[in-house]
């Protein structure tokens, strides 16, 4: 039933999202990060100096509009997904590879109606951190460089901000849009990563099925999430990239700024490579991979179908 899938996904997003939360603040750091002012080398070394600057919750800047977002969005790409393949089966009949990508592209579309403003938000409150750190990292350097330290500023302190602030200010100057920020690089990430996963995981969980009208195990259903959801992830990473730094709004030292994606796809080719569009790509497998496990394993053993028939068990 739908409410089934909205629960399982929503339960689905939750499990995971707790669980890989600091590898995807390390992801968009090391993403936003340009070459004139690189603060981490790799995501262990993010990890560290986020923890030593920022605490240990310094990791899970922004997990709380994670948390509170991709319950729906998790809930509707994983039943947009199941609402499509079932509309363009015929007659029950096994879906051939075009359908099942064309599911999956209607799944990626529908789901950016709720992941646009979740990651816009939680761009902003992760990366926060990268840039006040290259401030103080500037300011200190600016000192010792100096022959005086009088008249030298001392480093700017922080000012945190919710993403409460943030949602205010954005509907206040820009109105809806500006939460919607990003929507066709999000589209462009998404709706690939839709059509390369969901047939990939399909196809991956019918080969640990012993009857093609039972369930695969569940360990089967993970493996095949981890896989299906970690190659769906480097194959659009390059566009994840791009999304990332067309939806941050605060810049660091000397950072570029983009107009669209275009704009922003040249520019990173020509100052910093054509390997540019793979930062974060491990960080980001590192992330999908369980998360669409532990997705698909909770979607697939459906606790909500047995909460659900407890619930009239337990009126009664």
């Amino acid at each position: 039933s739908l409410p089934a899938k909205l629960i399982n996904g929503g339960i689905a997003g939750l499990i995971g999202v707790t669980c890989v939360f600091p590898i995807d603040l390390a992801k968009t750091r090391l993403q936003n990060q340009q070459n004139g002012q690189r603060m981490y080398t790799s995501m262990s070394d993010c990890l560290i100096k986020t923890i030593r600057s920022e605490g240990y919750f310094g990791m899970y800047r922004g997990a709380a509009v994670n948390l509170t977002l991709v319950t729906p969005e998790k809930a509707i790409k994983l039943a947009a997904n199941d609402f499509f393949r079932h509309h363009l089966s015929k007659d029950g009949k096994k879906l051939t590879l075009l359908r099942e990508m064309l599911a999956g592209c209607g799944a990626g579309t529908c789901q950016v109606i709720v992941t646009t403003p979740m990651e816009m938000l939680k761009i902003q409150l992760q990366d926060a951190g990268r840039i006040a750190a290259q401030k103080k990292l500037m300011a200190a350097q600016a000192q010792l460089s100096s022959s005086s330290a009088a008249g030298v500023a001392e480093p700017a302190v922080e000012t945190r901000t919710t993403a409460t602030q943030i949602t205010r200010e954005l509907l206040r100057s820009k109105g809806i849009a500006g939460l919607y920020k990003g929507l066709g690089a999000t589209l462009l990430r998404d709706v690939p990563f839709s059509i390369v996963y969901f047939p990939l995981f399909a196809n991956l969980n019918k080969l640990g099925q012993k009857d093609p009208n039972v369930k695969a195990p569940f360990y089967v259903s993970f493996l095949s999430g981890c896989v299906a959801g970690s190659t769906a992830a480097v194959a659009v990473n390059p566009c994840d990239v791009i999304k990332t730094r067309l939806q941050s709004l605060q810049r660091g030292v000397n950072e570029d700024t983009y107009s669209g994606i275009l704009d922003c796809t040249k520019k990173i080719w020509q100052k910093e490579g054509p390997m540019a569009f793979l930062k974060g790509a491990y960080c980001r497998a590192l992330v999908i991979a369980p998360l669409f496990g532990i997705a698909q394993v909770v979607y697939f053993i459906g606790i909500a179908e047995f909460l659900l028939d407890m619930l009239p068990k337990h009126r009664a």
